[in-house]
């Protein structure tokens, strides 16, 4: 949505506002990077110092992320999600994922009932390029395309709290996909997420919340105390 100026009174509130608005509304996703600060002074009609203000307050809620020399990116979608991906990135990787294991062994089990046709071909689509990226060993790519798949299925519960939360820890997300993806064996697509696919495919919850915890379970095995 576009960005109105602002009145002449309370004007840093009404710049905070007005970019957690953007956020709110996913007009800046989760990883974006936001417009310089240049550019929202422009559009809002206020002077850099004031957006400079606003930014840093978001940043200080979690919100947003300010990296010298790249930018300013949307960190969390909200207060709670921001104060949890914090408290997230001072866990021990064992502790993250088991926060992984239960939304992802629920993402599981609601994508099993609730998923469109639309659901499983990005589903097909993401395990058949993680597999390509394994079997080329291409780990970069395996992390990514292991995340994509993952997304996917929280993408197909349909329940927009979950995908939430689960936007809000992403990056630990993809953080454990990278600390435990070579300690994977080295079959030919290792930690094998075909059992999942197919369970989520049939509409079969059960297996999908067992082939769920299956996997995760390995991973907590390599991830060591």
């Amino acid at each position: 949505m576009p960005l109105a100026s602002t009145r002449r009174t309370g004007l840093v509130d009404q710049v905070i506002s007005q970019l957690r608005a953007q956020i709110d509304s996913g007009e800046w996703a989760v990883g974006d990077r936001i417009p310089t600060e240049s550019e929202l002074s422009e559009q809002l009609e206020v002077g850099r110092n004031t957006v400079r203000e606003a930014v840093r307050a978001l940043a200080h809620a979690g919100l947003l992320e300010i990296r010298q020399g790249a930018g300013t990116f949307v960190r969390a979608s909200s207060e709670l999600g921001g104060a949890l991906r914090r408290r997230l990135e001072r866990s021990r990787l064992r502790e993250n994922l088991e926060v992984r294991r239960a939304l992802e062994m629920e993402a599981a089990r609601l994508a099993a009932l609730r998923h469109t046709e639309e659901d499983l071909a990005e589903i097909d689509r993401a395990i058949g390029l993680r597999e390509a990226a394994w079997r080329e060993r291409d780990m970069s790519a395996f992390v990514e395309t292991d995340f994509a798949f993952h997304r996917a299925v929280v993408n197909a519960t349909h329940n927009s709290l979950l995908i939430e939360l689960y936007d809000d820890i992403a990056q630990v997300v993809y953080d454990s996909i990278a600390h435990t993806a070579y300690g994977q064996p080295s079959t030919d697509e290792g930690i094998d997420h075909n059992g999942l696919a197919e369970a989520i495919r049939s509409g079969d919850a059960d297996r999908a919340l067992r082939e769920a915890a299956c996997y995760l379970d390995e991973l907590l095995s390599l991830a060591g105390d």
